[in-house]
């Protein structure tokens, strides 16, 4: 007996090489605050830049990836302006394996919705009157690794928030 073409096509996706795919992706939260405006004097603010990575199961395969960045620049002890986005995108993992999976979230995930969220970061630090906020690429492996070492070190492996 010859195999029907649902079987064939089990077979094959079973075959099929593990893939990362961008189902959409989104701005959840955005927030600017100007309290420096207007400021017309040549300055040069301190910039201080919070980045951090989450992941939460949405389905069998599809996680919600999100990539969560708190910009302030000060000008002595006067904040000019303070921005806060989170970005994030839903990804459908293709037979990723499951000690395979938190990696491929925390470090490509975020990978390829990074210059996004990096865009809208800048454009918003534009259009409240700054030289856009151009972030650093981000080594989203080191980041990883530091946060896997640093859960290595709680004790009864409790979560680190």
């Amino acid at each position: 007996m010859s195999d029907t073409p649902e079987t064939e096509n089990q077979a094959a996706g079973d075959e099929r090489a593990p893939g990362l795919q961008i189902m959409v992706q989104y701005v959840r939260d955005l927030s600017f605050e100007n309290p420096g405006a207007p400021n017309f004097a040549d300055m040069q603010p301190e910039i201080a830049v919070n980045a951090n990575v989450g992941a939460r199961k949405l389905s069998d395969t599809d996680y919600e990836v999100g990539l969560k960045f708190r910009v302030e620049a000060k000008n002595g002890d006067n904040v000019q302006f303070i921005a806060e986005l989170e970005y994030c995108g839903v990804f459908r993992l293709i037979n990723i394996p499951e000690n395979e999976t938190k990696p491929v979230l925390l470090i490509e995930a975020p990978r390829q919705i990074f210059p996004f969220a990096r865009r809208v970061l800048a454009d918003a630090t534009r259009d409240g009157g700054y030289p856009p906020i151009m972030l650093d690429p981000i080594d989203f492996m080191a980041l990883y690794q530091q946060n896997e070492e640093s859960a290595d070190d709680v004790p009864n492996g409790e979560p680190v928030n």
